[in-house]
């Protein structure tokens, strides 16, 4: 039995959503969102929660189960509160710099790098060391932190480099005389 499956997905005030099929939207404050479970699990929707249960009885039924009913979960969050990732540059000469569109930083490179901001995300930058990545959408919140982490990632020796806020860095002893 999945806990976290028997669990329902309560709905708070100013959030709808509608179930057509296997397909559920949810309409919030901050945006629509909108997600298309497999067959295996069967969406129930009662007054203010949705629920989530197997078809059958098979292993993959229950892998369905608790996993749909957490990424419904996140369709309600994201439309309510919304998912944030924040990012720490630490480096001499390293910052970052919203700009519209696109995100500047500057990582030590023989170039800046212009990251551009996809769609239903924004960038902000409150110091030049800090770097803020907000939107509803978890998957694609995390995929923008983790691409802009990538263009330089914490080194081991200095820790220089592009961390999440909180990430705590192993660093190695340098050469011995």
């Amino acid at each position: 039995m999945s806990r976290i499956g028997k669990q329902p997905v309560a709905l708070p005030s100013g959030v709808t959503a509608t179930i057509s099929g296997q397909t559920v939207e949810v309409q919030g404050p901050k945006g629509t969102r909108s997600w298309t479970a497999t067959d295996e699990v069967t969406i129930t929707q009662d007054d203010d929660a949705i629920r989530v249960a197997p078809r059958g009885n098979s292993k993959r039924a229950r892998q369905q189960w608790g996993m749909s009913r957490t990424n419904i979960a996140n369709l309600v969050q994201g439309v309510t509160d919304g998912f944030k990732k924040e990012l720490e540059v630490q480096g001499v000469g390293y910052r970052a710099q919203a700009q519209g569109a696109t995100l500047k930083l500057n990582l030590g490179l023989s170039h800046d790098v212009d990251f551009p901001v996809p769609d239903g995300v924004t960038i902000t930058t409150p110091k030049p060391t800090e770097i803020v990545v907000e939107g509803n959408d978890e998957q694609l919140v995390g995929q923008v932190a983790a691409n802009i982490r990538d263009w330089r990632r914490p080194e081991p020796y200095k820790g220089k480099g592009i961390r999440y806020k909180g990430e705590y860095i192993f660093l190695k002893e340098g050469k011995k005389k």
